[in-house]
């Protein structure tokens, strides 16, 4: 198989043995901009998937880029829990000029852990979950980059952890802005209440996880690290790349609470 366009946002589409034909394209109302799910770049979406013409891996990459310009802090290494946080972690690595090092390797043997059904088997999964490298951090500074924090659970025994087996300090930079808002577009997102930002233990997050810091990336930073490359590809092309993606836009609404419909009750 190989890789040929993406679908339109409200296109219909024939595709046959001899070609791909568009039926109809069902406009956006009143000539609004797209508004694309921006947490598909941040997690849900696998790395070799290609949205908007950029490959979701390169776009984690440069969220931290983004990420370690915005919140650099002194350390010796950078890691992530593995794996879904690589790409991010190897952007920020390398725009500190730090190296990118192993602290955890997963367990193969053991399932997902937000599947549990209450807080307390998650976290004991968490600790089932990893092996711990310890020879390659003992004594040093870690910054630890996240891809998101929902609730916190699983982020504070992995920190336990890692001072357990001789980390010296451990930093958790995060690659996207925090969540605070539900999703009425389809998304599973935890109730308000549950998420980690708009509880009171937010305000002094570090404490509460056991970091010695926590920063997370601007909702702008996001935004201009997963654009930046459309818009060099329409300033390049701007007659066939601005009839293909059309207005550009991304949803940020569990980011900012700026919904992209207006909601009827």
């Amino acid at each position: 198989s190989r890789y040929y366009r993406e679908v339109l946002p409200g296109e219909i589409v024939k595709i046959s043995r001899h070609d791909v034909q568009t039926l109809d394209v069902v406009r956006r109302p009143e000539g609004d901009p797209s508004a694309f799910c921006i947490f598909e770049y941040v997690y849900f979406a696998r790395p070799d998937s290609i949205f908007e013409g950029q490959m979701v891996y390169s776009v984690r990459r440069r969220c931290g880029q983004q990420l370690a310009i915005e919140a650099p802090v002194e350390a010796d290494l950078v890691s992530t829990v593995p794996e879904s946080a690589t790409p991010a972690a190897l952007g920020y690595a390398q725009k500190c000029g730090l190296p990118y090092v192993e602290v955890l390797c997963k367990n193969r043997y053991v399932g997902r852990t937000f599947i549990q059904p209450n807080m307390r088997l998650r976290q004991l999964g968490v600790a089932k979950k990893f092996g711990v490298l310890s020879d390659n951090f003992k004594g040093k500074r870690v910054v630890i980059i996240d891809d998101s924090i929902v609730r916190g659970n699983t982020i504070s025994p992995i920190i336990k952890l890692l001072r357990e087996s001789g980390a010296k300090e451990v930093h958790i930079r995060v690659a996207s802005p925090p969540i605070r808002f539900p999703c009425y577009m389809g998304i599973n997102i935890p109730t308000k209440e549950e998420l980690i930002a708009n509880r009171p233990e937010f305000h002094d997050l570090a404490n509460y996880i056991g970091a010695d810091s926590v920063v997370y990336l601007s909702v702008e930073g996001l935004v201009s690290s997963v654009q930046e490359s459309i818009k060099a590809r329409q300033d390049n092309h701007p007659k066939t790349q601005k009839s293909f993606i059309g207005k550009l836009g991304h949803c940020t609404a569990c980011l900012t609470g700026d919904y992209p419909v207006e909601l009827e009750w």
